[in-house]
């Protein structure tokens, strides 16, 4: 047998063999960006939050934009959710604001999570997506209806990140200095419009360029055209919840503009 006697080509090698991480198991293919949070409403009233304390207090973030099932290398124009995850680098630690592009989600049970994406994911024997599979999972969870509403609407393929919105799907809470809690809803509205493509603009983008929507945001911050995103909130006092005909806690509901308007909190870039 031949001695590999060169420590430095092994070492190189052996770097080489594993220098690629596994991807992830959902959100694969996406692109980050950095920018700034700045507030630009006061909404001390209903959070203690160092970085929400008052308007023009900026904090760094990261942004990812990502699709959902696919992996790695796989079109930015496939039908498919966008996750819209930002990581706000406060003086009080980091927080995340993970969320999606849709205000609703599939389902209402965490526990249900792993089965639902393996009916979305390729089957493992052809690597091949399965309609039959997916519908078979979400025709016993009628809640999912609502998701779908979003994802067949024109709205399931967006043109690129710049004009997509976010929301942070679940409700989360606030409490302010006298320890009162409100619940609220994250929305993120980006400044130049939402956008989407039609099913066969799709294809023609994708067919041209796979990563057209990565390289679309790379090439306007490179240019100097950041794009910006305006966050709102709508809220709810915990102790009013029963005057609602729904359950705020739901995430397949949406909260009622019209009742609970948007409140402006500040703007991302």
């Amino acid at each position: 047998p031949i001695l590999l006697e060169d420590y430095h080509l092994v070492e190189k090698l052996a770097n080489f063999d594993r220098e690629r991480i596994p991807e992830r198991v959902v959100h694969a293919r996406g692109a980050s960006a950095k920018g700034f949070f700045e507030v630009t409403h006061d909404i001390s009233q209903l959070t203690c939050a160092d970085f929400l304390r008052a308007p023009g207090v900026q904090t760094p973030v990261i942004v990812r934009f990502s699709t959902v099932i696919h992996e790695r290398g796989s079109p930015e124009t496939l039908r498919d959710p966008r996750g819209f995850a930002v990581k706000f680098y406060t003086r009080e630690g980091n927080f995340d604001l993970v969320g999606n592009n849709f205000p609703v989600f599939f389902i209402r049970d965490g526990m249900k999570f792993p089965d639902m994406v393996h009916a979305l994911k390729p089957n493992p024997k052809s690597h091949i997506q399965e309609n039959w599979r997916i519908l078979d999972f979400f025709s016993h969870h009628p809640e999912s209806l609502h998701m779908f509403t979003f994802l067949f609407d024109d709205l399931g393929v967006p043109q690129d990140y710049r004009h997509m919105e976010g929301s942070g799907v679940n409700t989360y809470t606030l409490i302010n200095k006298a320890g009162k809690a409100h619940y609220v809803k994250f929305h993120w509205k980006p400044t130049c419009g939402v956008k989407c493509l039609l099913e066969e603009e799709a294809i023609k983008v994708g067919g041209s360029n796979h990563s057209h929507a990565t390289q679309d945001l790379y090439d306007s911050i490179a240019a100097g055209n950041y794009p910006e995103w305006k966050l709102f909130i709508q809220t709810i006092d915990p102790d009013h919840e029963q005057r609602f005909d729904f359950d705020p806690l739901d995430v397949t509901k949406t909260w009622p503009e019209d009742i609970l308007p948007l409140q402006p909190v500040g703007r991302l870039v």
